[in-house]
């Protein structure tokens, strides 16, 4: 690997990185990214099977559903210790534990005792596993997005970027596929006995083969670049102090985003199984056969939304998609009542649309930051927002559904959030074809010079 200068600008500071070592990168940030999916997928497809093993009662959907909403809780302490630490030890470092921890964690909800077996224990055990998968996704995240966007070259990091979320839909994808065809294979009445085990016993072979594609990459470029000038370790020793006083216009900015992504993203990804089923009353083959079906376009298409934002900016690919969902939301929901194939056709809109944003994540967010607080900008604020809007997302769509008998609430609740995204989408800088090593904030310096140019004009 050769090293540019230290003086090159933004256009050129990237380090030389191998074909084969940078798809080895992208492949472990992904793969990571994929076994979080995985178990939030299962978890999401198999709620009448979970609440049949963990929550008896009239009340027990609401149980299930909070399992998934419980494991948001201990994301934003996940994010303050994983944060800091892999902006001192190294991105590889942090993530080689968060994903064994969430590998491990996953595979042992599927060999707890059912409810009948030790009674309260039971759905307690659950609850605690849930907040363990939390506490290692509030790092697991931030963490693969920085490390793909450090390793990425600056004119391509739209297009690597992308398959962070590429990995994100394959694992949802695959979850759907693999409840789907053992449920085929063994039938409902075993499903709910043991079968719902087998998927989550899954994760960790999954999780072992992203720990030993990580245990073999080095750490990014970016990072031991700051290493070798010796500022890494000084700088992350008051990093989260620094990165609180210092930078909380990209803090807030980033909150405002992740709010739009994530209540868009669980409520179109996650909820709308349940949605299909319980409101509109489509069975659940066909619920799922949409689900198999769009996100495995989305999944095809994400890098091509991660390319455009490499030739058009990343902000004007939130822009197009943070308006479309928010013009189209209501419309598309109104088509899917209308049976399978309508169904299917109006997801499959909003997904395209929402691919705007997901595919330009790790483009966008770990470029907010300077290097030597970005892990811990980005796990802190992502995880806070992931938390608060994110995992109880299906929470409050199915309350108020249920509540109102407003089967169109969801789509409310993501034009409320587009509408929090575009405040927030104002105050980003453009970070297109930019540089993200060093000190600074990337785009910063450029983007004041745009502005005092805009100023002088119009002055």
């Amino acid at each position: 690997m050769t090293s540019v200068p230290a003086n090159a600008g933004p256009q050129g500071a990237d380090e030389e990185v191998e074909p084969s070592v940078l798809r080895r990168a992208v492949a472990a940030s992904a793969i990571g990214n994929a076994t979080e999916w995985f178990d939030y997928g299962i978890y999401a497809y198999l709620t009448v099977e979970l609440t049949n093993a963990f929550f008896p009662g009239e009340l027990g959907y609401l149980g299930t559903l909070l399992g998934f909403a419980i494991s948001f809780i201990l994301r934003p302490l996940g994010g303050f210790v994983w944060g800091p630490l892999g902006d001192r030890i190294g991105r590889q470092r942090v993530l080689s534990m968060t994903i064994i921890l969430m590998g491990v964690a996953t595979f042992l909800i599927g060999v707890i005792p059912s409810y009948e077996t030790i009674g309260w224990g039971a759905p307690a055990l659950l609850f605690l596993l849930r907040i363990v998968q939390g506490f290692s996704t509030g790092g697991e995240y931030g963490g693969a997005a920085t490390f793909m966007a450090e390793y990425a070259p600056s004119k391509k990091r739209g297009f690597w970027g992308s398959f962070l979320e590429f990995g994100t839909l394959a694992g949802f994808t695959l979850a759907v596929a693999v409840v789907f065809a053992l449920e085929s294979a063994i039938g409902e009445q075993a499903m709910l006995d043991y079968g719902w085990r087998i998927p989550f016993m899954i994760a960790l072979p999954l999780a072992m083969i992203g720990l030993y594609i990580r245990t073999k990459l080095e750490d990014t470029p970016v990072f031991r670049e700051l290493e070798e000038s010796g500022e890494s370790e000084s700088a992350a020793t008051g990093a989260l102090k620094d990165l609180l006083v210092r930078y909380w216009q990209p803090i807030l900015a980033l909150f405002g985003l992740v709010i739009a992504l994530n209540i868009i993203n669980y409520t179109l990804l996650t909820y709308m199984p349940t949605y299909l089923n319980t409101t509109i009353g489509m069975d659940s083959a066909s619920a799922d056969t949409l689900a198999i079906v769009g996100q495995a376009i989305m999944m095809l298409l994400v890098p091509f939304a991660g390319a455009l934002s490499d030739r058009i900016g990343r902000k004007p690919c939130w822009w197009i998609s943070l308006i479309g969902i928010f013009v189209l939301a209501i419309p598309m929901y109104m088509l899917m009542a209308q049976g399978l194939g309508w169904a299917i056709l109006g997801f499959t809109v909003l997904g395209l649309i929402y691919l705007l944003q997901l595919g330009t994540i790790s483009a966008t967010f770990p470029a907010m930051f300077p290097t030597h607080v970005r892990f811990a900008g980005m796990a802190i604020s992502y995880n806070v927002a992931t938390a608060a809007f994110g995992g109880t997302a299906p929470l409050v769509n199915e309350a108020v559904v249920e509540s109102t008998g407003d089967v169109l609430f969801p789509a409310y609740y993501m034009m409320g959030s587009c509408v929090i995204g575009m405040i927030a989408l104002y105050f980003v800088i453009e970070t297109k074809g930019m540089s993200i090593k060093g000190r600074e904030v990337p785009g910063l310096a450029e983007h004041r010079q745009r502005q005092a140019a805009k100023a002088k004009a119009t002055g």
